[in-house]
């Protein structure tokens, strides 16, 4: 069964994704040098330089991080579903947003389309998620004679302290925060917890990530992405130069959903976070507050290979020190 699962997983559209972000990575590192983790220096000597790699690029400035993203949408759902594209494009940068403990300040978006009117649907759903995350859409670039349509959106943020995806240490446990309150999208690979949800809900559930970065509870994580569990967890690992054992019997889902689909799913509310042993039960209990699932799905290991367990099989799924995902990684010894 689970060779079977394996055999799935790796053919999954968001982890062969990842796999396309080796080509940036190997022209920044030859543009750059092999010191090219590090593109700024820090405002101030206790805090960190920027790193390639995480959600967002934090940027020290002496009084906390400036967090800057981007996205863009895939082509196919800005063409079929043009408001949810546009709704979307706002939701996956708020999250990558908070993921790293921070807070949005605000948007901007590019647009190409071949007329006006073709775009309403578009400008119509990002507006409605940036009215209900709170946030404002504050300019951007529009074609409207392009001989094709598409969007993308950026987004900056601020953030106190930092959750991020370079600071796993080998005890840690592997926690995965969800919102199951939602439904399956009939076409994509997507769990709809947020257009149908109240939309203070949504912002204080995602305030409790920057609450607990700045309670010193949690500094590593990510947003579950278009990689699904299993695409996020192999970045939080490449970046960390980390493995770990995910254990599938334990990693919460829909009750009608199959575990191969849920693993490779985009969840509009779900956060991996490694978390310190002493940390777990006071995470667990914030989410819990809130009526958040928080399950306890694995463990961070010292090797670098991600290993699949059940109650009665366990196999590896990937190593890392032989096969980058992104190619971002941190220089190892071997």
């Amino acid at each position: 069964m689970l060779a079977e699962l394996v055999n799935q997983l790796k053919q999954s559209l968001g982890i062969l994704h990842k796999q396309d972000i080796q080509a940036v990575s190997q022209f920044y590192q030859t543009a750059i040098g092999s010191e090219g983790q590090d593109l700024t220096e820090p405002g101030d000597a206790n805090l960190p330089a920027t790193r390639l790699g995480d959600d967002c690029a934090a940027i020290a400035d002496g009084e906390g991080y400036l967090l800057f993203a981007a996205e863009g949408m895939m082509p196919f759902l800005v063409e079929q579903e043009p408001w949810f594209a546009g709704w979307c494009a706002v939701m996956v940068n708020v999250s990558d947003i908070y993921a790293m403990g921070g807070r949005p300040i605000a948007v901007v978006d590019t647009l190409w389309s071949e007329s006006l009117e073709q775009s309403q649907a578009l400008f119509a759903g990002m507006q409605a998620a940036a009215t209900t995350y709170g946030i404002p859409i504050v300019g951007g670039h529009t074609n409207c004679h392009s001989s094709y349509t598409a969007r993308s959106v950026a987004i900056l943020g601020r953030a106190d302290q930092l959750i991020s995806s370079f600071t796993a240490r080998a005890g840690d446990r592997l926690l995965l925060a969800i919102d199951l309150r939602g439904k399956p999208h009939p076409t994509y690979p997507f769990w709809n917890a947020a257009t149908d949800a109240d939309p203070a809900q949504l912002r204080q559930d995602l305030e409790l990530l920057p609450t607990l970065a700045e309670r010193g509870l949690c500094d590593t994580g990510k947003d579950v992405s278009m990689g699904g569990l299993i695409g996020t967890l192999l970045l939080l690992l490449e970046m960390s130069g980390c493995g770990a054992v995910l254990n599938l019997d334990t990693v919460p889902r829909p009750a009608d959903l199959p575990l191969e689909k849920w693993l490779v799913s985009f969840p509009s509310y779900g956060f991996l976070l490694s978390v310190r042993p002493e940390h777990v039960a006071a995470v667990q209990q914030v989410f819990g507050d809130r009526h958040l699932t928080c399950q306890d799905i694995g463990e961070i290991t010292a090797t670098r290979h991600l290993t699949l367990q059940t109650q009665t099989e366990s196999t590896g799924f990937w190593d890392l020190s032989q096969n980058p995902l992104t190619g971002f990684a941190p220089s190892l010894p071997v």
